[in-house]
């Protein structure tokens, strides 16, 4: 994950970095402003994903996440159509239902409560999944209408771009289960008292066996649903050494994880470390000379 707060001729370098050292993919946040961030410089998503895709030739691109907070499904779908193929099929389009605070009162709309939050998001998922999928989509719901919007050539993944859901609670992983092909969870909701990664274990341990049970729900298969646990905010110690990453992989992986996403270190708070721990990472575990 790597923050979009530094001016392009900076920030080039550590989205071709990440691509060196080996990692499979590597992410933005898409928000408007950021909490602890929000008097400092920030950057937009889909510029920065496109900027990233054309400086890159391997490395998998994704939004994590974007959300109904300030988006519409429709210029957000055409959007994620057109810079998949700029990428060359390397993209991957994470949604979420939205934390609250800066994106929510920045158009100065009220704040929805928990119930109006996840109804908005059911139908940006339902209508996103659409618009990536059919030629040509109309949709009539509460929060989001649509006519005959004409998406094509369409993605250039198929049947579309992989979707990956932010959730955590009963309906949010039921969409998941219905929709996702990647189930993300940064661990437990909201912004309480970190855990280091081991004793998180048990947390995201049960969250996954309610998505497998949501899988059931639907007549999912859950080995078809690619699992990504975010570290760095309420999961810590996964960057402190190579040892301790291997470690957590590890561990991430013997819980049914199959993605793990850490957070480029920072000088500073949040996320701050040492940039050359992940020189030490790549040499003693990524191992990019032996990847494909």
């Amino acid at each position: 994950m790597i923050l979009p707060e530094h001016r392009w001729e900076t920030a080039r370098r550590h989205w071709i970095r990440a691509e060196e050292l080996g990692f499979d993919h590597v992410w933005t946040y898409d928000h408007l402003m950021w909490r602890w961030l929000r008097d400092d410089p920030w950057f937009s998503i889909v510029p920065t994903l496109t900027a990233a895709a054309a400086a890159t030739g391997r490395i998998t691109v994704g939004t994590l996440v974007a959300s109904p907070a300030y988006r519409h499904p429709v210029p957000f779908a055409k959007e994620m159509m057109t810079l998949d193929d700029i990428a060359g099929g390397r993209l991957i389009c994470g949604i979420g239902a939205g934390a609250g605070g800066f994106d929510d009162e920045v158009l100065g709309e009220p704040t929805p409560a928990p119930a109006e939050r996840a109804d908005r998001f059911a139908e940006f998922v339902e209508l996103t999944d659409q618009l990536l999928t059919k030629p040509a989509t109309s949709y009539e719901g509460r929060y989001f209408r649509c006519q005959e919007v004409a998406m094509r050539p369409g993605c250039l993944q198929r049947p579309r771009i992989p979707l990956a859901v932010a959730a955590t609670g009963p309906r949010g992983l039921r969409l998941a289960a219905r929709y996702a092909d990647i189930w993300i969870t940064a661990g437990r909701p909201g912004w309480g008292e970190p855990l280091p990664y081991e004793q998180a274990l048990p947390g995201l341990a049960a969250q996954s066996a309610a998505l497998d049970a949501a899988c059931a729900g639907v007549g999912r298969d859950p080995a078809s649903l690619r699992r990504m646990v975010v570290t760095g905010a309420m999961i810590t110690d996964t960057l402190d050494s190579a040892e301790s990453y291997a470690d957590a992989c590890g561990r991430f992986t013997a819980a049914g994880f199959t993605d793990v996403v850490t957070h480029w270190p920072r000088p500073g708070f949040p996320y701050q470390g040492r940039p050359e721990v992940l020189d030490e990472i790549a040499a003693a575990v990524l191992d990019p000379g032996a990847r494909p």
